[in-house]
């Protein structure tokens, strides 16, 4: 899987979106350190392991670097940012049920403009499953040679 670039001073305006979801009871925000076992869980639940590792590193940030989005206290998606690598978003997912509702496009552009306000031009979107959503959502441009990237040693699972 493939890295890709996107530019983080050409980002897209994600207001209209947020208040779409707001008024659907869709919060989009970032979790509270009494909160990382309950992501970190749900991480694992519906995704990997491994994104549960880097998930819990963003809970050693301050600020933490992970939004989340939910709904009546449930917990439908997150995007990490700076956990991997520097300048690195991911992991991100999204419940099955919220795909396709606005809630991975404003999660995305929401840790993105976490990175922008850091000081970073550029922002790396690591081993990339979904590169449509990502080139048609910001942009994003794959990095030729970038496959395995950083993720060349990876231990295996037992």
């Amino acid at each position: 899987m493939m890295d890709m670039l996107v530019r983080l001073y050409d980002l897209p305006d994600i207001e209209e979106e947020l208040r779409k979801l707001e008024k659907d009871g869709i919060l989009i925000r970032r979790p509270g350190a009494y909160e990382r076992h309950l992501v970190a869980g749900w991480v694992g639940r519906n995704f990997s392991p491994k994104w549960v590792s880097e998930t819990k590193t963003a809970f050693s940030r301050q600020p933490i670097s992970c939004y989340i989005a939910t709904r009546e206290k449930k917990i439908l998606g997150f995007a990490c940012y700076d956990v991997t690598a520097r300048g690195f978003l991911g992991p991100m997912g999204v419940a099955e049920e919220a795909r396709k509702s606005g809630v991975g496009k404003v999660l995305l552009v929401s840790a993105l403009n976490a990175l922008r306000e850091m000081g970073h031009a550029y922002g790396i979107i690591g081993g990339v499953g979904p590169a449509d959503f990502y080139a048609r959502t910001v942009g994003a441009m794959p990095i030729e040679g970038s496959s395995p990237g950083i993720y060349v040693d990876i231990l295996p699972e037992p």
